[in-house]
């Protein structure tokens, strides 16, 4: 009798072990656990840690509740100005209900992926090439509300959305190329030009100052010589100034005409 109860209770005991083995699952700090019933879908979502089911009868899904990266694979469009581009662009989501994102679609990230394709094709057909290189933030945040708005509804948050990569034709980077060649020539010769008008405004102020007071010329012309002569050369020119004839011929007294014929000399 003794060993018939001393086995049936090893038995019991197997039994329950083996029941328990079968009913436990283990679920991840970053995990969720969905489970269903016979099909149906329990309200209750399992948190993280050991969780028991009832084995045949409950199938436990879990859910990864972490932001996934996900790069979108390169769009070929045709911006609003006629430009063929390529762009990349990666997402970032998170799953905020995990009974809708196991229930409303088949697959969430699939959805989410096909959903992200179609947006960016969008936008650059709604977007000017100017926009797509420098205004991308505003691009950004257009992009993550198309993919938000059909997101939610099952169960998944967007993050974040990037654009990552701007690919233009070999032909449009030429002439983008010969654009701004064009403009910073162009920005050489006004500054070129205007540093002409200020050297003209200043010689011209100069001038002047140099016909009011002549010694100011031949102080002038004393410093270009020491300029030129520190330069050691073997030929000097220096050039004789007007104004110094002229004061020679100031400070020479006037000579007596000769007499004419006839007249007597005094």
């Amino acid at each position: 009798m003794v060993e018939e109860l001393v086995a049936a209770g090893a038995g019991l005991v197997t039994a329950g072990v083996v029941y328990a083995a079968a009913a436990a699952r283990v679920v991840k700090q970053y995990e969720r656990g969905v489970v269903f019933r016979l099909g149906r879908l329990r309200p209750e979502v399992r948190g993280p840690g050991l969780t028991m089911i009832i084995p045949g009868v409950d199938r436990l899904r879990k859910v990864n509740m972490q932001i996934v990266t996900m790069p979108v694979p390169g769009q070929e469009g045709i911006t609003r100005d006629n430009v063929t581009v390529r762009v990349d662009a990666v997402v970032y989501f998170k799953v905020t209900a995990p009974a809708e994102a196991v229930v409303r679609v088949e697959d969430y990230r699939f959805a989410v992926s096909q959903m992200a394709q179609t947006s960016l094709r969008s936008i650059i057909g709604k977007s000017e090439l100017d926009d797509l290189l420098s205004d991308r933030e505003k691009l950004n945040q257009g992009l993550e509300l198309m993919i938000d708005s059909p997101a939610v509804e099952w169960g998944v948050t967007i993050d974040r959305v990037e654009i990552k990569d701007v690919s233009l034709p070999e032909t449009m980077k030429r002439s983008m190329a010969r654009q701004a060649e064009a403009d910073r020539e162009r920005r050489a010769r006004v500054i070129n030009a205007d540093a002409e008008l200020q050297a003209s405004k200043k010689l011209a102020e100069a001038a002047q100052e140099m016909a009011d007071t002549p010694a100011a010329l031949q102080l002038r012309l004393l410093q270009t010589v020491v300029a030129v002569a520190a330069e050691k050369n073997s030929t000097l020119v220096l050039p004789f100034p007007v104004e110094l004839l002229r004061f020679l011929e100031r400070a020479q007294p006037a000579t007596p005409l000769p007499p004419e014929r006839g007249e007597p000399s005094t």
